[in-house]
């Protein structure tokens, strides 16, 4: 059994901020954009997909999202496709399964992503089905985004992580104007070009436009004006500068054995040669990351040291900069 995997396409959409652009998409109609490009892109047939993985972590009231993306990409009905919840890993884990099944041989050509729309989630009325006879009926907001194990609001997780370790308001400030101004500076180079899609977004009484950037950009972000921004749920230092934010979008890859890309005459954009998902207490938001790295790169004989790049996903500054400290 091979280790490795081959990825032969990728794509995503352009993200929208909250309340922006892609508002109004559900989660399979963006979903299945993005399988349908990724899968035009590899130079396949939709026919060739055997089974596809969809990871999504706010799914409202919408169900079998995979099943409909899928289907709405024109692979056909008679193909496997799952909805993958793993929180902020959705996506990953979406990947590391069909990798799995490819590793396996009970399939040869998988394909996977994630599909998110932070603007479509919805309040909830939980214990209201039988109707309220007195008081105050309440929503719940599902964007109040909290530890579902502890109560405590991922922002407070993240910041006392951080403050256990020493890192500062200022420091996570400083890393995320950083990343800022890297992604500026790759965005005027055209390092984005070729991984993200256009999408047709339609317009009341006027025609469709292309939407084609990514719209939570503040390219006058500076050091100062993140200063002045207020913690937020009550953590120590996670403010709306330096969280991730409540975005819209797709993504999605095509994953083929490497034997079956060497039959096809396909060179991959790459090979996954390790993967590995770690797990610990619910609080341990920002140090995990860290660990999932150190199991995957154990399976390989190798160390951080052996690493020219590393990238951790930015679920908070205060994570990159935890992981890479412990």
């Amino acid at each position: 059994m091979s280790n490795e995997v081959a990825v032969i396409s990728a794509v995503r959409t352009p993200f929208g901020k909250f309340g922006g652009t892609l508002k109004e998409f559900s989660l399979p109609e963006l979903g299945g954009m993005v399988v349908s490009e990724v899968i035009r892109r590899a130079q396949i047939n939709p026919k060739d997909v055997q089974e596809v993985a969809t990871g999504v972590n706010l799914p409202g009231s919408d169900r079998s999202i995979a099943r409909q993306v899928m289907l709405d990409a024109g692979i056909p009905d008679d193909r496997v496709a799952y909805t993958i919840d793993r929180a902020c890993c959705s996506s990953m884990a979406a990947i590391s399964m069909v990798s799995r099944s490819i590793r396996l041989g009970e399939v040869n050509v998988g394909v996977a992503g994630g599909t998110e729309n932070m603007s479509k989630v919805p309040y909830f009325l939980t214990g209201h089905r039988w109707g309220n006879s007195l008081g105050d009926v309440v929503l719940k907001d599902q964007l109040v985004i909290a530890c579902p194990m502890t109560g405590k609001p991922r922002a407070v997780q993240a910041g006392e992580e951080a403050v256990e370790y020493q890192i500062s308001r200022e420091e996570q400030d400083a890393w995320a104007l950083r990343s800022h101004q890297n992604y500026l500076q790759a965005l005027e180079s055209g390092k984005f070009k070729e991984e993200i899609m256009s999408v047709e977004v339609p317009q009341k009484k006027k025609a469709p436009i292309s939407f084609s950037a990514d719209e939570s950009v503040r390219p006058d972000t500076t050091l100062e004006k993140l200063a002045k921004l207020n913690t937020i749920y009550g953590s120590p230092t996670v403010t709306p500068g330096n969280a991730p934010g409540l975005s819209t979008g797709a993504s999605a890859m095509v994953l083929m054995s490497v034997a079956d890309a060497e039959d096809r005459g396909i060179k991959p954009l790459g090979r996954l040669v390790s993967w590995a998902m770690a797990s610990g207490h619910p609080d341990r938001i920002a140090s995990i990351p860290a660990e999932s790295a150190r199991l995957a790169l154990e399976k390989l004989g190798m160390t951080i040291d052996d690493m020219d790049r590393i990238e951790v996903n930015e679920a908070f500054a205060a994570v990159p900069l935890v992981s890479t400290l412990v």
